[in-house]
């Protein structure tokens, strides 16, 4: 940090070090480290402002006027901010260009009350020129950016302090809804119903394999008889043929008739009937966007859109790229001569394209205020000079991106695509046609600057790509050398990546691509949906969620009331629109016109929830799946439920859903076999021989059990426990119904980790309900007496797992772990005794380390062996340095190598988690000190944060936090 007379704050304290690089001696660089403050919770309004505030931290009632605090985590940057505010004679506010960096600037000056002059300096990427040129072009805040920012804050505030409750009520307690979040994970459900009613069809064809002089090429039948064969586009989702195909007489072929044509046109004569040669022309695509660098990174680099945003915003700060939220596509001429001057040096001057490209953005609502995502400066650094120099991510996204940004200035890749098609005779099905195509490129143009990657994506594309064919004319004579048949089946939609979510959430104008990341990590860290591998799968708990806002607030849930709520906020920073009229139309409604259509009546939110009738819960948390199985959404989680099988108390059986199966998964079928496997009536073992009481195996909420039911005792005893509960009843003046004494409660055990509830024995069944066995005894010298006893060793199964222990007699207890459950039957006396001599190692005495679950080969970033462990904790995936928990979607058995590699990436670019901050929130809460305001753990990820009202000024409270449940609420992540 340098010191001098003008202070700069900027956002994080990267960007400040960064600047203060190049500002020099005359300039003190501070990092206000985000925004400063925010809307207060209920909670910490003051008791004075309760009425105005207290449902809020907004006066609906006197035109949305915010009530904002200082944060507690925030209070010693503002004092240091103020003191060197005291030192400087003017004041630059250089956070970011965009509604969130304004609103920040805003803060600032409403936070400091600034007496020096005060200059906004905007810049779009951290280089010495840029911040050079940001000094002599100064402007003021612009107040309709923050006002369209806190209209954001604020309906996201109302939305999700409405909504939420709701869902608390009729769903589960600690759910959110969110203006976007609750969009998205609607689109999400909406792909998995599609799935679930999906009807597979099958369909046949043939490939043959042929020669023409020293090359082999494949073709696939697609003609029978003069008759198209019908392929997946020719059905639809319940597995018929559409009627297009029907009508045109296209053919289905099943196995038997493709085994015919197989076994006829093999080594037969092929004739070519047609041979076609095109053009080929491919153009590069524009430079990155926000929206398009996360869909590439997670295509291209398997990277997440929480990770691809936070390594790019490290590039940015460090000077490495522009700034990394933008929906433009253009180039500064700057950036295009860097880039065609990089082009020229790196592959020739016939790699450039005839004349500069420049593109136009066609995004509807795009706010253009940057350039496209670019390497900074005036020339641009080759990644191969930062090798060592940049994190692997980081290293990787910025690859990409300066190819991406080369690729747009360069020629067209070109070349030819051939089509033949070969004809043979069959007896029973007439001329049969296959036809073969593919695409030669001769000239790679842009294609040159992603290496392999531009290729495998030209294959992904197009499954002709690169596949030459030999000379061929018309009339020329080939032999079948080889044919066989070929099987499909159509496939349902594909689930959503985080790719593809973030390209259907822009196209269809949901949102601001600068807060897909912070969404789609809000929705997979609320439960609603997890990820399989790269797929994103909702959680049983997202259908019931969707279930309730789609049949009870619709409005809010609609993909294009939402987009126009978004169109709402361009229209208010562009200073079209007013924020207090836009809150007041959607929070009370208008009865002539809507928020965004003035010509339609709108019912506000207000009045949607005051006149919510009774939500039937059970319908909500209740998801169909056929044949009388239905999901229920309960209280400790998702359960199967067959209304057709009633158990002896004439309830529907249940069973429990394994967390592996996805939502698709559970057909009907799959359904009933988890309930004769796992469901309501437990399956009998046998009988004590000890007690007479019966034994069974059962499934419960922990998992599978065994237990152990008494006989009920005889009917005279029962008849004197009744009496005398009808005599305690009578005597304590309170009406009880006299019943049958309860049946004493079966003894349970849990099975042991290598059981099945399909494979346990009776004899299996009784060593676990006999746990503790006791191993022998130890002599140890009393005390008191002075004396040897014998302290019995006891070996039994408990929550950390299989140990042995024994209470000496002084009363102090030692126990030691077991390598494997099965060892808790087979260790001996002296085995006990050898392991009680050996030291304690650890809090827990853990034994040996236990070995490695699996090997899955060597991480690709890291290089380092990855292995699948069974810690303290539960399974998890590890390189020796990067530890990661095993999702519960996925088995040690199950998953593969690439995920794993994955799931580490991803739990490396998140950083190292902060334990501290439990301890400080703690502190915080117990505290009669602590301040109104945020926990630091709320502020980190919800980092869109609001702007106080340009009316008023900011206000404090010193109300005492209590630690109440509230609505997810708080920028980006609650959108």
């Amino acid at each position: 940090m340098t010191t001098g007379n003008k202070l700069v704050i900027v956002e994080s304290p990267t960007k400040a070090k960064k600047i203060g690089g190049y500002l020099g001696d005359g300039y003190t660089v501070l990092a206000s480290v985000g925004h400063i403050r925010d809307l207060a919770q209920p909670s910490e309004i003051p008791a004075k402002d309760k009425a105005k505030f207290g449902k809020f931290g907004v006066d609906v009632d006197d035109g949305f006027v915010p009530y904002y605090v200082v944060g507690p985590d925030k209070k010693k940057t503002v004092s240091q901010l103020r003191t060197a505010l005291k030192n400087a004679d003017e004041l630059y506010l250089a956070t970011d260009e965009d509604r969130e960096g304004e609103a920040i600037a805003w803060h600032l000056v409403q936070t400091l009350k600034p007496k020096v002059p005060v200059k906004r300096m905007v810049f779009h990427e951290i280089t010495k020129s840029a911040i050079q040129d940001a000094l002599k072009h100064t402007r003021q805040v612009d107040e309709n950016m923050v006002d369209a920012q806190e209209t954001r804050r604020i309906l996201d505030r109302l939305y999700g302090y409405e909504l939420s409750p709701v869902l608390w009520r009729k769903v589960g307690p600690g759910l959110s809804a969110g203006r976007v979040q609750s969009v998205a994970t609607r689109l999400i459900v909406e792909r998995e119903r599609e799935r679930m009613a999906f009807v597979r069809a099958s369909y046949w064809d043939v490939v043959v394999t042929s020669r023409k002089g020293d090359a082999t090429f494949d073709a696939r039948l697609v003609q029978v008889g003069g008759a198209r064969v019908v392929g997946s586009k020719d059905f639809d989702s319940e597995g018929r043929l559409v009627p297009a195909a029907a009508k045109e007489g296209a053919v289905h072929v099943d196995e038997a008739r493709a085994n015919r044509i197989v076994d006829e046109v093999r080594g037969a004569d092929l004739t070519v009937v047609s041979m076609e040669t095109k053009p080929y022309r491919r153009r590069p695509v524009p430079p990155f966007t926000t929206s398009t660098l996360q869909q590439a990174a997670g295509n291209s680099l398997g990277m997440s859109s929480r990770a691809t945003m936070r390594a790019a915003q490290s590039l940015y700060e460090n000077g490495y790229i522009t700034y990394m939220r933008t929906d433009s596509v253009t180039l500064s001429q700057e950036a295009i001569h860097a880039a065609r001057q990089a082009v020229g040096e790196r592959f020739g001057e016939r790699f450039l394209s005839d004349a500069p490209k420049q593109y136009a953005t066609r995004t509807a609502g795009a706010q253009e205020a940057h350039e496209a995502i670019r390497p900074a400066g005036v020339s641009f650094r080759d990644p191969s000079t930062l090798a060592g120099t940049l994190p692997p991510d980081q290293l990787k996204l910025y690859s990409l991106i300066y190819a991406r940004t080369l690729a747009s200035q360069m020629a067209d890749a070109t070349g030819s695509t051939a089509t033949v098609r070969l004809q043979a005779e069959t007896r029973e099905d007439g001329p049969v046609v296959f036809q073969a195509s593919g695409t030669v490129i001769d000239f790679p143009g842009f294609l040159a600057a992603y290496g392999d990657r531009g290729h495998a994506a030209k294959r992904k594309d197009d499954d002709s790509a690169d596949v030459a064919l030999p000379p061929m004319a018309e009339g020329d004579t080939l032999v079948a050398e080889d044919a066989q048949p070929a099987h499909h089946e159509t496939q349902p939609p594909a689930r959503y990546t985080e790719a593809s979510l973030v390209r259907t959430l822009e196209a269809k104008e949901i949102g601001r691509p600068s807060t897909y990341a912070s969404i789609i990590s809000t929705i997979i860290d609320r439960g609603y949906v997890y990820e399989r591998g790269r797929a994103l799968i909702p959680s049983w708990l997202a259908f019931a969620v969707t279930n309730l806002l789609e049949s009870n607030f619709p409005q809010y849930v609609d993909y294009e009331f939402t987009a126009q709520m978004e169109n709402g906020l361009d229209q208010i920073a562009s200073g079209k629109e007013n924020g207090k009229d836009w809150l007041t139309a959607f929070y009370f409604g208008t009865g002539d016109g809507s928020v965004s259509n003035p010509s339609e009546a709108h019912e506000g939110l207000h009045q949607q929830v005051a006149q919510l009738g009774d939500i039937d819960a059970r319908k909500i948390n209740t998801i169909e799946i056929g044949d009388g199985l239905q999901v229920r959404v309960g209280r400790y989680g998702p359960y199967l439920e067959d209304t057709k099988q009633l158990d002896a108390e004439g309830k529907p059986k249940r069973a429990t859903i394994p967390d592996t199966i996805a939502p698709d998964e559970l057909t009907v079928e799959r359904g009933h076999e988890l309930i004769e496997k796992n469901a309501g009536g437990p399956r009998e073992l046998g009988v004590d021989p000890a007690t007479g009481g019966v034994v069974t195996v059962r499934t419960g909420r922990y998992g599978p059990y065994v237990a152990l039911t008494l006989p009920q005792p005889a009917d005279d005893s029962a008849k004197t426990d009744d009496s005398a509960a009808a005599s305690s009843a009578a005597s304590s003046g309170r009406k009880r119904a006299t019943k049958k004494a309860a049946a004493p409660k079966p003894k349970m055990a849990s099975l042991f980790k290598s059981m099945t509830p399909e494979t346990v024995t009776l004899d299996q069944a009784l060593q676990l309900l006999r746990l503790p066995r006791t191993v022998g005894q130890i002599e140890e010298t009393d005390p008191a007496t002075g004396e040897l006893v014998g302290v019995p060793v006891l070996a039994t199964n408990g929550r950390y797992g299989p140990y042995i222990t024994k209470t000496s007699p002084d009363g102090s207890s030692d126990s030691r772990s077991l390598g494997s459950e099965d060892e808790i039957f087979t260790v001996t006396i002296d085995q006990a005794k050898a392991l009680f001599a050996q030291p304690k190692t650890g809090r827990r005495t853990r034994g040996a380390a236990k070995p490695p679950l699996r090997e899955l080969g060597t991480d690709p970033e890291s290089g380092k062996p990855v292995t699948i462990k069974d810690g303290f904790y539960g399974v998890y995936i590890t390189d020796g340095t990067t530890n990661r928990t095993l999702p519960k979607q996925y088995t040690a058995e199950s998953i593969t190598p690439e995920e794993a590699y994955h799931l580490l990436a991803e739990k490396r670019a998140a950083g190292p988690s902060k334990r501290g901050r439990r301890t400080t929130t703690r502190k915080s809460s117990a505290s009669s000190k602590t301040t109104g305001a945020k926990k630091a753990t709320t502020r980190k990820t919800t980092a869109k944060k609001t702007t106080a009202k340009k009316t008023g000024t900011a206000k404090k409270t010193t109300t005492r936090r209590t630690a109440t449940r509230k609505p997810a609420d708080g920028g980006a992540a609650a959108e």
